[in-house]
């Protein structure tokens, strides 16, 4: 029979390198999220230093400023509007499975909307407005079941408004106004109760569409 004391010892061992193991899980997730973000960072000109604390070397970014986290240490928020930054999104946005909320209107971003933001499944706001975007507003947005706000005006998009957008019955607020996309303005879904002045001031815009007469793409490249 195993002296008392000995069983003790061998249970907190086991425990002890059973926490070790969930200290380094906790790590490895919250570095994944370190990594998307610093990605980002790489990507941007910060003249106004405002990403200054964005330390790679850190366990988790919860620490880092315009970066908000859950209990679980997962990044909820980026709160970059208005920071005077320049450059362009990156794919690995994509991997923030935890973000609410993306705000980065008002500086000068540049580039295209990447489709691995279709991958943002809690997301409930996308704020990009005021940017020089360009390129075409992904289809994969469609997959946010979540989101409510979509603000994307005032930039440089082109091509059709994705109608995968119209079945997410979540939304409330879309905004493309002052883009050139083309093509006609959805009217089913959400998007019936969007007005028509969140889509003025894009000159290929043909109007709302007139289902099962017209086809919304015409012309619209």
């Amino acid at each position: 029979m195993a002296p008392i004391f000995s069983t003790h010892t061998s249970f907190l061992k086991s425990w002890g390198f059973l926490a070790v193991i969930l200290a380094l899980a906790v790590c490895v997730k919250g570095n994944s999220e370190g990594d998307a973000l610093y990605a980002l960072r790489r990507s941007l000109s910060d003249p106004a230093n405002v990403l200054q604390s964005w330390d790679p070397n850190l366990v988790n970014p919860c620490t880092w400023f315009h970066v908000t986290c859950n209990g679980d240490n997962h990044v909820t928020r980026v709160d970059l509007g208005n920071s005077k930054l320049s450059g362009h999104l990156v794919p690995e946005l994509g991997k923030l499975e935890h973000l609410q909320y993306l705000e980065l209107y008002k500086n000068n971003i540049q580039g295209i909307i990447p489709k691995e933001l279709g991958n943002l499944k809690r997301l409930i706001s996308l704020d990009l407005y005021n940017n020089n975007i360009s390129g075409t507003i992904p289809t994969s947005l469609g997959k946010l079941k979540s989101l409510v706000f979509l603000r994307l005006n005032d930039n440089k998009l082109t091509g059709p408004i994705p109608r995968e957008l119209s079945g997410v019955s979540s939304l409330k607020v879309v905004d493309v106004s002052n883009n050139n996309l083309c093509g006609t303005i959805p009217t089913s879904g959400p998007f019936e109760h969007i007005p028509l002045n969140n889509f003025e001031h894009n000159p290929r815009l043909e109007g709302p569409e007139l289902l099962g007469l017209a086809s919304y793409d015409t012309n619209c490249s």
